[in-house]
């Protein structure tokens, strides 16, 4: 008899949890139909979401679908939902303007987690908010200019030998070549001479602790979806928690690396033409210069970022030159105009001459945008112009770059790899919110600069002297990774290269 009043007890207050969870669910997603706002219908328990421990496709997919859904439905921009998070999402390129640029103090934040204290590693420019983020971009924005650029183009040149052997040691007819690894190993040896002042040469030595632990800083392990997911839907229970994203032995490693390299430096007066020395002399520039913390920071999402974005870049532009030879050769004969104007040498203003490269590169990241959303935060109350519509303090706002680099609005068969879209005519007739890679306005990526300078030094020095053809071992057409940020194709692309004589 006891027994089955327990139980009878248990089951009454199950069944109460359950009835107040459902409650709360059913009330969060009528949270845009109380705000007269257009929204995607959702589904209990994930939203507009599909699970996040076991994701079938790359999330850039995901979001796509729901801005072409909204485009089909005439919207101009909609709601949406991460579990019982409300998303509000642009459709219109002028609200879209409006949030990058125009009423930009509406949404200065990112609405990332960072925990400055725990996970020192986390707090980097892309994810400060505030004040905080304004300091920090006001110091590092002289860091990025056309001098400073320029000055550390050396420093990109000096790694080319190391890629160059590498072709031509795996420059056999018709042998294939891990086109992805190579260019990864040329951007990990970039990265760690710009950022970490380390001469990394990964291609002899693949699996130095550098690349390894730098590969585990971009894995998105089930444990590290579920801690973002967390963070994202509920970031100030997780910082009450002191959540941390980074894994230990990750941020160690770097902080580590980061601490000797800066401690070698200034105790023997060394000096070098890279990022790491800018950072040191805005530590040591006054009281209100850098911290070793917000240091190694910087040059943690330097990596992170200048690494897997530019390398894939290369590959998939590459690799789209590969099934269109007379793209290539167009791309060649612009590298051999230019350069014997500059006495064959790569020179930083060579590369800023080659414009059909700027066109390619440019289609490139069209079709394959590494970061294929944006988010933003609204940190104060903003009323949508010409609508009566309020995006309440604190809502998350998802922005579908790929949705709107494959808008045939904007560009007519988006599926074709097409670099005239970029020529100087079609710009000027296009919406400049239509192709934002990098973002736009204040919160544009501040090393876009640098980015694009790596790739066309990498990709300058390898068509100069290698045809390239896709191989079939190549597995078309290309499926992308369904976990992570990054946009990366999920397996290899292997291509075929052959010696340019003379």
């Amino acid at each position: 008899m006891l027994f089955n009043c327990d139980l009878s007890h248990l089951l009454a207050v199950s069944a109460t949890l359950i009835a107040i969870v459902f409650a709360y669910f059913k009330w969060s997603f009528q949270y845009w139909q109380r705000r007269n706002l257009n929204y995607l219908k959702p589904k209990f328990p994930f939203g507009n979401a599909e699970s996040p421990l076991r994701p079938k496709e790359y999330m850039g997919f995901r979001i796509k679908r729901y801005y072409d859904n909204m485009k089909a439905k005439g919207w101009k921009h909609g709601g949406l939902y991460l579990i019982t998070s409300p998303r509000y999402m642009v459709v219109d390129l002028d609200y879209l303007k409006n949030i990058m640029s125009k009423d930009f103090d509406h949404f200065v934040d990112r609405g990332l987690y960072y925990n400055e204290k725990d996970d020192p590693l986390s707090a980097h420019l892309f994810a400060l908010s505030g004040q905080k983020w304004r300091k920090l971009r006001a110091k590092l924005t002289p860091t990025f200019t056309s001098g400073k650029m320029k000055m550390m183009f050396q420093t990109l040149v000096d790694c080319l030998p190391n890629l160059l052997q590498k072709i031509e040691a795996d420059c056999v007819p018709k042998a294939p070549i891990d086109i992805k690894e190579t260019l990864g190993c040329f951007t990990t040896d970039i990265i760690g001479s710009c950022a970490f002042g380390l001469d990394c040469n990964t291609f002899k030595e693949e699996n130095s602790p550098f690349r390894e632990y730098g590969r585990k800083g971009l894995e998105l392990t089930p444990s590290q979806v579920f801690r973002l997911v967390l963070s994202t839907v509920w970031p100030n229970m997780c910082k009450f928690f002191r959540l941390t994203l980074t894994s230990k032995d990750v941020s160690a490693f770097f902080l580590k690396l980061i601490k000797d390299t800066v401690d070698y430096r200034e105790t023997n007066t060394v000096t070098r033409n890279d990022f790491l020395q800018i950072l040191i002399d805005l530590k040591n520039k006054s009281s209100e210069g850098l911290s070793f913390e917000e240091i190694a920071a910087q040059c943690f999402v330097f990596f992170l970022a200048g690494f897997e974005t530019s390398s894939t870049t290369m590959t998939f532009l590459l690799y789209e030159l590969s099934r269109r030879p007379e793209l290539q050769e167009k791309v060649r004969d612009e590298i051999n105009t230019v350069l014997k104007n500059h006495d064959g040498i790569v020179t930083y203003e060579a590369i800023q001459e080659m414009k059909y490269m700027d066109q390619v590169i440019n289609e490139t990241l069209r079709m394959y945008p590494p970061l294929a959303f944006l988010n933003r935060e609204c940190v104060k109350d903003y009323k949508v112009p010409g609508e009566d519509v309020i995006i309440e303090k604190g809502t998350a706002v998802t922005i579908s770059v790929l949705g709107i680099h494959y808008d045939e609005e904007y560009y007519p068969e988006p599926e074709k790899f097409d670099p005239e879209r970029f020529n100087d005519e079609n710009k000027r007739s296009r919406h400049q919110y239509a192709h934002i890679p990098f973002g736009e306005g204040p919160r544009i990526c501040i090393g876009m600069r640098f980015g694009l300078m790596q790739s066309k030094v990498g990709l300058t020095a390898l068509l100069r002297q290698y045809k390239f053809t896709v191989n079939k071992k190549t597995q078309e057409p290309l499926k992308m990774k369904p976990g992570g940020f990054i946009m990366s194709v999920q397996g290899e692309i292997w291509l075929t290269a052959e010696k340019i004589e003379n």
